[in-house]
C-alpha cells in the first residue's frame, strides 16, 4: 500500500525551542559542524488503493487544515512512497 508522506516544521521566523535544546545538547556533548537545529513533524498517510491527483490533493487538504497549524507551521512536503 502506497503511503504519503507529509512533513511540517515550524515557521522560519519563529523560535524553536525544541532545536534550541538539542543544539545545545551538542554542544555540551562537543559534536561541532553543526549550527542550527530545527525540529519538525512527519505524518505517514497509508493510502488504500492507487495515490491518484484527488488523493493528493486530499493529503494537501489534510495537512493545512488538521496536520499543520499555519500561524506557526509550513507544511514543506508531501511526497508519496511506495
Amino acid at each position: 500500500m502506497p503511503t504519503i508522506v507529509v512533513d511540517v516544521m515550524p515557521k522560519a521566523e519563529l523560535l524553536d525551542p525544541q532545536g534550541k535544546a538539542v543544539a545545545g545538547a551538542l554542544a555540551r556533548l562537543d559534536v561541532d559542524g553543526f549550527t542550527d537545529v530545527r525540529i519538525g513533524k512527519r505524518f505517514e498517510l497509508t493510502v488504500d488503493g492507487e495515490v491518484d491527483e484527488a488523493t493528493l490533493a486530499t493529503a494537501r487538504r489534510i495537512a493545512d487544515e488538521i496536520l499543520s497549524n499555519s500561524v506557526i507551521e509550513d507544511v514543506v512536503g508531501i511526497e508519496v512512497v511506495e
